[in-house]
């Protein structure tokens, strides 16, 4: 007989529509009435609240200020740099008039045709760039460091909550520099930075790497990434950082004064990481009956539930709950006030404990009569099995607390790291690598020449593309595909 589970299809049965139950049962987001956009609720938006705060406060660390650009992109701005323009035309919303008149049978149709498009922002380079042209005189003013954090607007044709939406929102870094070395480091620096948060934080495991020349950003000189294993065994893009030489440089005419007298363009960086990172944390760590969230990015950690079985108990039990959160809080876990949560709802206990095991709760602790008399609570953890329940004394608990939500934030990491192990394989046949991806999905590592036309052929006939040239290097070896020099195997995969 097969397990019940609260999620229905499971994973196995229907990976794709579990995702949506899951976002579903767990209250994170629902379509809205824009074709393509979500409404992100309460519990989502603190998820991703607390990734912001975190992602944030590195960015800052490393020397960079928070701005803000306009969301409308007069459409010349786009014209100025070819390749970044035809990279982004098929998704561009496009802002023709500015105010409504009412018809004669009290429509209301656009009126007041504007001189020139905006384009609803579907990434910040062009107005960046113009930006920087205006600020920017003499060496003493780099470099320039900044970030913004933003919404996204790119028309997709098919939609999926938060991991490919028509709007978004993410961050967005800019900076200017004085030379390639510097440009070329800053690149790197928040490569290492965004693949150290999403391992730190999400407890998701990525390789990273180069983009190959057919994956780079539209404008970029060179793309790098970051790489996730799902578990549908799919890849998913989970941030990218992008070295822009001097190609907006000089679309935009940004240069400087040098300190030997000479006028030169600056060397620009772009990188960005968004809601698709909730996507990821869903599909990585998720289960049947439900999500789970590693718990420093949880809204609460910690959700208390009554036991409440007549009128007599509610009183003191209640009471017995707020003096254990209030402890609860004064603890410390991710340098932050432990989260906790009371659940005092009218509902049955059984049903309660399940809406918060959808959630993806990290601890539920249960407490009624029997376990104030016995100075005690019961305690699960979202990892662990739903009936796997640990008895302890109510101050064992309290000490314990940032022990066992460091214990499940490792948990999650290492049960993930284990999975994209098991399902990394290393191939060296064109055979068999055929042979694989038509029965199976996972990272492949092969060796590859650097021949587009071979990318491409396997794009057309597999679905499969290159996620990145690592940036571990592997010895050198020969293509498995053309049987010419490979100077390193590269990472294979579907994708979302």
């Amino acid at each position: 007989m097969a397990k019940k589970t609260a999620i229905s299809p499971t994973r196995e049965e229907n990976y794709p529509e579990w995702y949506q139950q899951v976002i579903k049962a767990a209250e994170l987001a629902e379509t809205s009435s824009v074709r393509g956009c979500m409404v992100i609720r309460p519990w989502g938006f603190g998820i991703w609240e607390n990734l912001q705060q975190q992602l944030d406060q590195r960015i800052k660390a490393t020397g960079h200020e928070n701005f803000y650009c306009p969301l409308f992109i007069p459409l010349s701005h786009l014209e100025r740099e070819a390749k970044h323009v035809e990279g982004f035309a098929k998704e561009c919303a496009v802002v023709t008039h500015h105010r409504l008149e009412k018809t004669a049978d009290n429509r209301l149709v656009p009126a007041g045709e504007l001189e020139e498009p905006l384009v609803v922002r579907p990434t910040s380079e062009t107005i960046i760039g113009e930006t920087f042209s205006n600020w920017i005189q003499s060496y003493r003013d780099l470099p320039i460091l900044l970030n913004q954090w933003a919404n996204i607007v790119r028309w997709e044709m098919r939609t999926r909550m938060f991991l490919r939406t028509s709007e978004f929102l993410w961050q967005e870094g800019h900076t200017a520099h004085a030379t390639e070395t510097e440009a070329r480091q800053e690149t790197m620096m928040i490569l290492d930075l965004y693949n150290d948060f999403v391992h730190d934080v999400l407890a998701i495991p990525t390789i990273k790497g180069e983009k190959t020349e057919s994956e780079r950003f539209p404008g970029a000189v060179g793309t790098y990434t970051i790489e996730a294993l799902m578990q549908d065994k799919k890849a998913l893009q989970a941030g990218t950082s992008h070295f822009l030489g001097q190609n907006f440089a000089n679309a935009f005419d940004i240069k400087y004064l040098s300190e030997a007298g000479s006028e030169e363009h600056v060397w620009t960086t772009s990188w960005g990481a968004s809601t698709r990172l909730i996507g990821g944390l869903i599909m990585t760590h998720s289960d049947d009956d439900g999500l789970v969230i590693p718990p420093k990015v949880a809204p609460q950690h910690v959700i208390i539930l009554p036991i409440i079985h007549n009128d007599a108990d509610k009183v003191r039990t209640l009471e017995h709950c707020e003096k254990l959160a209030a402890s609860l809080r004064k603890q410390s876990f991710n340098n932050m006030p432990v989260r906790v949560k009371i659940d005092a709802r009218d509902i049955r206990g059984g049903e309660k404990a399940w809406y918060w095991v959808k959630k993806g709760a990290p601890i539920r602790v249960e407490i009624g009569p029997k376990e104030i008399d016995a100075d005690e609570v019961s305690v699960t953890r979202r990892d662990h099995s739903y009936r796997d329940r640990q008895k302890l004394k109510t101050n064992e608990l309290i000490e314990t607390i940032a022990e066992q939500l460091t214990a499940m934030q490792q948990n999650l990491y290492q049960r993930a790291l284990t999975f994209r192990e098991e399902n990394t394989h290393d191939i060296d046949s064109e055979k068999d690598f055929y042979e694989f991806f038509k029965n199976d999905n996972g990272f492949v590592r092969a060796h590859w020449c650097g021949d587009a036309n071979v990318e491409a052929k396997i794009q057309a006939d597999l679905s499969v593309t290159i996620r990145c040239l690592p940036s571990e290097a592997s010895e050198a070896g020969t293509c498995i595909f053309t049987g010419k020099p490979s100077k390193q195997m590269v990472i294979f995969a579907r994708s979302y």
